[in-house]
C-alpha cells in the first residue's frame, strides 16, 4: 500500500477542533479516516506521508445524525476519527495545510 493516492484514501483530512488542539499538546494529531481503515493501515499511512514515527493509534466512530433538509428526513454519514500519538520529537503541523 505504498501508492500516495491509496494513502490519501485512508487519511481523508485533519480535524481541527478545540479537543484536537488539546490533544496536540500531548503529541497527538487527529485525522478523519476511511470508515473501513484499520489501525495498522492508519499507522503506515501517517508514517509514510509525513515521515514521522507513530507511537499509538486510537480510533472512534461517530454515528451520523438524523437531520431534516427541506422537510425531508436525511442522515449524515458516519465518521471515523483517528487519534494518532507520535513518538517524542516528531511533529505534524496540520494548521499550514497538507
Amino acid at each position: 500500500m505504498s501508492d500516495k493516492a491509496e494513502l490519501y484514501d485512508v487519511i481523508r483530512k485533519p480535524i481541527i477542533t478545540e479537543k484536537a488542539t488539546m490533544a496536540s499538546e500531548h503529541n497527538a494529531v487527529v485525522f478523519e479516516v476511511a470508515i473501513d481503515a484499520n489501525k495498522p493501515q492508519i499507522k503506515e499511512a501517517v508514517e509514510s506521508l509525513f515521515n514521522v514515527k507513530v507511537k499509538a493509534v486510537n480510533t472512534s466512530i461517530t454515528k451520523g445524525k438524523v437531520k431534516r433538509f427541506r422537510g425531508r428526513l436525511g442522515q449524515r454519514k458516519d465518521v471515523k476519527k483517528a487519534y494518532v500519538t507520535l513518538e517524542e520529537g516528531n511533529t505534524i503541523d496540520v494548521s499550514t495545510g497538507l
